[in-house]
């Protein structure tokens, strides 16, 4: 490969590196669901037991990733765009879109999986 065509190659990774670091364009589109039904659903679930969670009390896990910030992440679960699309998807079933995750399937409904990240969405 040439030069030109390297330099050309490492400026279009570069940008598309950027964009995923920077706000998710999409986080302002918050997911049909119910952020307080979430905060509950995801108290109810125990999700703390892994994960710290902005606002749920006793939500201090260290197993998972801090959940902080998650309208603002690039990806969900290292894999996914962050969209809210993707985040339900995440959420519905992790090994199906990540076999290699620790994180299990934890029987969410899809109503429940749109609340809780409705939820995750305020997190910013």
């Amino acid at each position: 490969m040439n030069r030109p065509a390297i330099s050309l190659r490492l400026a279009t990774m570069g940008l598309i590196l950027l964009a995923a670091c920077g706000r998710n364009p999409e986080a302002g589109e918050a997911p049909v669901g119910d952020a307080e039904r979430g905060a509950a659903t995801v108290q109810r679930y125990g999700c703390g037991a892994c994960h710290k969670i902005p606002g749920i009390p006793g939500a201090i896990g260290i197993v998972g990733p801090s959940l902080a910030k998650m309208a603002e992440r690039g990806y969900v679960g290292g894999v996914l765009a962050n969209t809210p699309e993707n985040l339900i998807r995440w959420l519905l079933d992790p090994p199906r879109v990540d076999p290699t995750t620790a994180m299990p399937a934890m029987g969410l409904s899809e109503a429940e999986a749109r609340d809780i990240a409705a939820y995750l969405y305020t997190l910013k």
